[in-house]
């Protein structure tokens, strides 16, 4: 049984994993705030070993990924004036970075990570398998169940919220209606 600490770390975790290059990743800013260490420290212990962080492994992000970040996430502010471009482990790579920081914080913050990847992927693959058994079963009856299968395949895929209305941007000047002063 898991304890609070683990859950609430986990739960860390599971939301610092972006969706980046078709790959599940995590930013140097982020794994150093888990492992507790500057982001600077980190990155200066990976430029140490670049014989371990192949591309696959990590790789740096472009102006246009960090924009998007920003655009979508309002914790990724600080990054829209910034000259460095952050750096993405991919799970292997943040696997090798357990590798080059001994510390045992690093250590225990590495284990969480790995198990919930692990959760992940699990949920996909379930998820994956949920879908092509509906599918199966969408083939093997008739429409009469057609609305059935459409409502649960609602709910496997969401619909995402409507866009919230933009504001005009810019100054207006007060325009007094008719009849008043």
């Amino acid at each position: 049984m898991k304890s609070k600490t683990e859950i609430l770390i986990s739960e860390r975790i599971e939301q610092r994993i972006l969706f980046i290059r078709g790959r599940k990743v995590m930013l140097d800013r982020d794994l150093a705030f888990l492992y507790q260490v500057e982001t600077k420290a980190l990155n200066q212990a990976v430029k140490r070993n670049p014989k371990r962080f192949p591309d696959d492994f990590m790789f740096r992000l472009s102006r246009r990924e960090i924009n998007e970040l920003v655009t979508n996430c309002d914790r990724f502010n600080t990054l829209k004036h910034s000259s460095v471009f952050p750096y993405a482990f991919t799970e292997h790579g943040i696997a090798m970075l357990s590798s080059i920081l001994n510390s045992d914080k690093a250590i225990d913050v590495n284990i969480q990570i790995m198990r919930t990847f692990s959760k992940l992927r699990e949920l996909m693959l379930v998820h994956k398998d949920l879908r092509l058994k509906i599918e199966e079963m969408e083939q093997k009856y008739d429409s009469q169940f057609k609305s059935v299968f459409n409502a649960i395949r609602k709910l496997l895929n969401p619909p995402l919220p409507p866009p919230k209305p933009k504001l005009p941007i810019g100054f207006h000047a007060f325009q007094p209606r008719p009849g008043h002063n």
